[in-house]
């Protein structure tokens, strides 16, 4: 590889995708048990935008998990449906992308 070229094949590898969706995953899980943490301390909380930000960059099974596990957010319509939503529809567009295109 000649220096200054930036080879997008050696960048977005399996291992670096899966690696990428771990990380996504325990910080979107981390997020929703550090905001149900302040929210019982009456304490400074993470927006609820942050929370699907997180989800819609592939932190969705970390966020549902987190959810539904601290029952943080799990009176809200918008969660219940928002989350797993966001979530389905990246996994169908990975299929598409990955296997069917």
């Amino acid at each position: 590889m000649e220096q200054g070229n930036i080879n997008l094949e050696n960048i977005f590898t399996t291992q670096n995708i899966i690696i990428y969706f771990v990380i996504i995953n325990v910080i979107g899980f981390f997020i929703m048990w550090l905001d149900k943490r302040k929210a019982r301390k009456a304490s400074w909380r993470i927006p609820e935008k942050t929370l699907f930000i997180i989800t819609a960059l592939g932190g969705g099974i970390g966020t549902i998990a987190g959810m539904y596990t601290f029952r943080h957010k799990t009176q809200k319509l918008n969660f219940v449906i928002g989350l797993p939503l966001i979530t389905v529809l990246e996994i169908i567009l990975i299929v598409y992308w990955g296997f069917l295109k």
